[in-house]
């Protein structure tokens, strides 16, 4: 190793970082968006702040309750319960 360099591990993408729970639902993200995630292969961000590359089923798996909450405050009267 050269005088002044040293390793750093970068932990962000390794298990246990809090993120395990976005990895079990599917999330809701710009229909536009999604397409071209899948086709280009690059990141999308879902309403919840979940950034990834889209490259499974989201039948497949539930809602993201975040994603959910969010959507249905975003309608005309959303949110609100008579």
């Amino acid at each position: 190793m050269s005088p002044g360099t040293e390793t750093i591990e970068d932990r962000r993408t390794q298990p246990g970082s809090g993120d395990g729970d976005h990895e079990r639902f599917s999330h809701y993200v710009p229909k536009d968006k999604l397409t071209e995630a899948m086709i280009n292969g690059t990141p999308v961000i879902a309403l919840c702040g979940k950034v990834w590359v889209p490259s499974r089923d989201p039948q497949k798996y539930p809602v993201c309750p975040q994603c959910k909450e969010i959507w249905e405050s975003m309608k005309p009267g959303g949110g609100e319960k008579s």
